[in-house]
């Protein structure tokens, strides 16, 4: 029997465990003001949990923000939006739920009696603190915001405790049980990751590896970590080894399920009793939903349901499809949390002069015709939800039946979604890449006529067809899903990813159902068709393993929503229009300030003459301040090099770059380009070519003339440009010839590139070049790069793309808050090479792990604690992935074996998120 004290009992007694704990420290950052950090332990029922309290300065109440992070992260994840919140005038309380980080306690997947009453007390507790706006004594004005694991606990939160006043969810559940068990399907990659995660926890950055078992005292630390040398409690009594973290119920949920294959009653009970749509009539609150569209884990279903349930409550909803998701893609962060930010302060400030964006928002892919050459991500907008059906658009299929057949052990499977393979082949299906597979005499498919005009597609199609099967119960598991096909008929994109699972019970003599396919955004081109395919396996699912034949029959039409009333974000006013009377006014100030002010330079360095870049004791500080945005930085850059220049925001990147261009003079420390000392109007620059955010161009103009009159405003020999060369190297063809105003955004930035290889400049600076492009286009930018520094120039470029990064670098410099973190070539810091990690859903014998080894293009294949290590001897990774299906190898994810984006993280104390 378990004691349960009265509520006010259970506040006082955490209140007093925190009663004079925690220190306070000063969170170092490049953006003023300062923020405050409080690190503590908060012991609760059955468990220590992990907290950091952030403030800022300033006097009076404020509202506050409850932060939770993903599954298998920590509160590290999110202390960087913490930090951002607190700055923008928040309480914010960050957490690591029980079973990561440093707190104890099992992994109950959201549990209403442990997850959720922990975020309920941590509630209490801010009710408590001075610092925090009191809507009545007890009641704090707060908010609720998290990603996936802690998106759903902002839900979960809203609908146990009334006294949550706003919440943000991002890609996360509403029904746990119809995201892992969709249409009676068992989700089995996913469910793995999920179990492997909770099991492993702390195996890495932002998951657990010692939580502390001490008795309630502060860490007095100031990062987060919990006492040294503290271990974790034994596994419960009763409980199975292999149940790691999690509770025995859950663990034998698992396992009960992952053995038979299929989802029983009980096991959609208990997820469902876990779930936000348990409460759903309960949650009241204004909500922002931002769901992923590249997500085959938590679909942009789950949020359509949120919003229709929040709706019905009578309260405001706002739904966010971002570009990425779980399975990878642009998870569009900074917008985001800037658009969290300013929903809580309309709902939480209760600032009605506030614009919280529009009611709808989908970001789309692909290059946008403007004339400012800076576009990013193109939004489409509608001021109401349209949900997954509006606009409705029937699409004949030509083909009426197939049969097909389910293969024994239900292998090789077809490949839709594999999660954690490359970190977001999701995100490029839209654009024509993507990875696919779908095996002969193991589905059938149903084409359309092509399209005559583009056909965009918002929201989940939908199909009638009639199913007959052959298993003895007449049972069958099949797998939709719809391909946009090329004109040749055979080049076929699955949208997103995504693949709609079914389970159909009693169609021995054949049985009629509706297929929902997978809501998408997704445009189809004129030209091209729909192809409807239903397979009897999926690689991310579970099959019948007994083999049977199945017959499919089309009933109806492809029904496509098309969402008729959004509207597509306009082009933004060409810079030049106000922008180049300014410009001129600014350059020739700069102009006589600089010759005014223009000193004698230090002498040439002869031994560095040969050297493309040396910085040294490189410092710089903020205007009318003691903080520096950048201090102490050294490193040098060689000939052929295309060195990549990475940091968080703030990192001192940008300001760096301006120091090195010669735009301002640094404190302290010298730059020197080939031995000469850079300060503005040095003759050194040019040999310096810089490509910053873009650049404009006279719309009317084609690509050439823009290129020749740029060279004139230079005043150099037209001989000195070479534009043969760089148009050569940034490959435009006959595009020379059209006015600018046709371009993509992809061909707009390689005529910026060629403006800035203009005179072929020995140095190439390029700070975020592949802004607004899309990921074909971010493989052409890549290769320009490449050939420049062939040449045995040099590059220096400025990205957030990590992945970009890691395939288009030589060398790395890695700043964080204005110093370098590490410097060298890119496989020194990732330590990755040529290899790949597969991790495994089962173990493997001897016999196999030789044939993997033995397979043409791979040079080994060992065994890890992970999966198994494989090192490429010139087999391509997709290439890989093939292999290993049609050898049954169980593998659920295939990836670097340490990526870059892993290696930036630890080096900036990132975690998981």
């Amino acid at each position: 029997m378990r004691l349960r004290l009265p509520r006010w009992a259970a506040v006082t007694a955490v209140l007093a465990v925190l009663a004079g704990a925690g220190t306070w420290t000063a969170v170092a950052s490049d953006d003023p003001p300062p923020v405050h950090r409080a690190d503590r332990m908060i012991d609760l029922d059955g468990a220590r949990l992990d907290t950091s309290y952030f403030t800022g300065d300033g006097d009076g109440r404020r509202p506050a923000v409850l932060l939770g992070h993903g599954f298998g992260g920590s509160k590290d994840d999110v202390r960087a939006q913490a930090e951002q919140l607190a700055r923008d005038g928040y309480a914010v309380l960050t957490w690591s739920a029980r079973g990561f980080g440093a707190s104890t306690g099992e992994i109950g997947l959201n549990d209403p009696d442990h997850e959720v009453e922990d975020a309920r007390k941590l509630i209490d507790w801010l009710a408590a603190r001075p610092e925090v706006l009191l809507d009545k004594a007890g009641d704090p004005r707060v908010g609720v915001t998290g990603a996936s694991y802690g998106g759903a606990i902002s839900l979960l939160a809203a609908g146990y405790d009334p006294r949550v006043d706003a919440i943000a969810p991002q890609i996360t559940y509403w029904n746990l049980a119809d995201a892992l068990f969709p249409e009676g399907v068992f989700k089995k990659l996913w469910a793995g990751i999920f179990f492997s995660a909770g099991n492993g926890a702390g195996a890495g950055p932002g998951s657990v590896t010692a939580p502390s078992t001490g008795t309630g005292e502060e860490t007095g630390t100031g990062t987060g970590s919990g006492p040294k040398g503290a271990t974790r409690p034994g596994t419960a009594a009763g409980k199975p080894a292999s149940c790691g973290r999690f509770t025995a119920e859950l663990c034998s949920l698992y396992q009960r399920v992952a053995v038979s294959g299929k989802p029983d009653a009980a096991a959609r009970a208990l997820l469902e009793a876990r779930s936000p749509s348990a409460v759903g009539a309960r949650v009241k609150v204004p909500a922002l939903l931002v769901q992923g569209q590249t997500d085959s884990l938590f679909t942009l279903a789950q949020s359509d349901a949120m919003a229709r349930t929040i709706t019905a409550n009578g309260a405001p909803v706002a739904v966010d499809w971002i570009a990425g998701g779980h399975d990878g893609g642009d998870r569009e962060t900074e917008r985001v949390e800037r658009r969290v930010s300013t929903w809580f302060d309309r709902w939480l400030k209760r600032d009605t002069s506030v614009d919280t964006g529009p009611a709808f928002r989908v970001s789309r892919t692909g290059g946008v015709d403007s004339t400012d050459g800076r576009a990013t991500l193109r939004a489409a907008t509608a001021d109401r939800y349209p949900g997954l059906t509006a606009g409705a658009t029937a699409v004949p299929l030509t083909r009426t039946a197939g049969s097909f057949g389910n293969p024994a052990g239900a292998a090789p499977p077809a490949v839709s979604a594999v999660p954690g393979l490359g970190g977001g082949v999701a995100g490029l299906s839209s654009l024509g890449v993507g990875l696919s597979l779908d095996f002969p005499g193991q589905h059938a498919r149903f084409d359309a006529e092509p399209q005559n005009e583009p056909l965009r597609i918002t929201g989940s199609p939908t199909v009638r067809v009639k199913v007959a099967s052959t298993a003895p119960d007449g049972s069958a598991v099949l797998f939709a899903k719809v391909y946009d096909v090329g004109p040749d008929g055979r080049q076929q994109v699955l949208p997103a990813q995504l693949v709609a699972p079914v389970r159909v019970e009693g169609a021995k003599a054949g049985k009629s159902v509706t297929l929902t396919l997978p809501a998408i955004d997704h445009e189809v081109e004129a030209g091209h068709r729909l192809r409807l395919v239903v397979a009897a396996t999926d690689l991310g699912y579970a099959s019948p393993v007994v083999p049977a034949g199945y017959t499919v029959a089309v009933e109806s039409p492809l029904t496509v929503p098309t969402a008729p009333g959004l509207d597509t974000q306009a082009a933004a006013l060409p810079w030049w229009v106000w922008g180049l009377p300014l410009l001129g006014l600014a350059v020739a100030a700069a102009l006589l300030l600089t010759a005014r002010r223009r000193t004698a330079a230090p002498a040439p360095d002869p031994e560095l003459a040969s050297v493309p870049l040396r910085i040294t004791g490189l410092s710089k500080k903020y205007k009318g301040g003691d903080r520096y945005s950048v201090k102490d930085l050294s490193f040098r850059v060689e000939r052929g090099q295309v060195l990549g220049l990475l940091g968080p925001n703030g990192a001192g990147k940008t300001t760096t770059l301006r120091m090195l261009m010669g735009l301002i003079t640094p404190d302290e420390g010298e730059i020197r380009v080939f031995g000469q000392a850079i300060r503005p109007g040095a003759p050194v620059l040019s040999r310096v070519g810089s490509f910053v955010e873009g650049a404009g161009f006279l719309p009317h103009l084609n690509g050439r003339e823009n290129l020749d009159l740029y060279w004139k405003a230079t005043g150099r020999p037209a001989e000195d440009a070479h534009v043969e060369e760089a148009l050569r190297i940034a490959n435009l063809g006959s595009a020379l010839d059209r006015a600018v105003r046709t371009y993509s955004q992809g061909m707009r930035q390689r005529l910026a590139l060629a403006q800035a290889m203009l005179g072929l400049p020995d140095l190439l600076i390029l700070d975020e070049p592949t802004n607004g492009l899309d990921p074909p286009q971010i493989r052409e930018m890549r290769e320009v790069m490449i050939r420049y520094a062939a040449g045995g120039r040099t590059v220096i470029v400025s990205s957030h793309l990590l992945a970009e990064v890691e395939q288009s670098c030589t060398h790395l410099v890695v700043m964080d808050r204005g110093q370098l973190v590490q410097a060298g070539p890119v496989a020194e810091i990732t330590g990755s090479g040529d290899t790949l990690l597969v991790t495994l859903g089962a173990s493997v014998p001897d016999v196999l792990v030789e044939k993997i080894g033995a397979l043409p293009g791979v040079s080994s294949a060992t065994r890890t604690d992970g999966g198994l290590l494989v090192l490429l001897d010139g087999l391509d990774p997709t290439a890989l992935i093939g292999e290993l299906v049609g050898l049954d190898v169980p593998l659920t994810g295939v990836g670097p074996h340490r990526r870059l984006e892993d290696a930036f993280l630890t080096l900036i104390g990132g975690g998981a998120a």
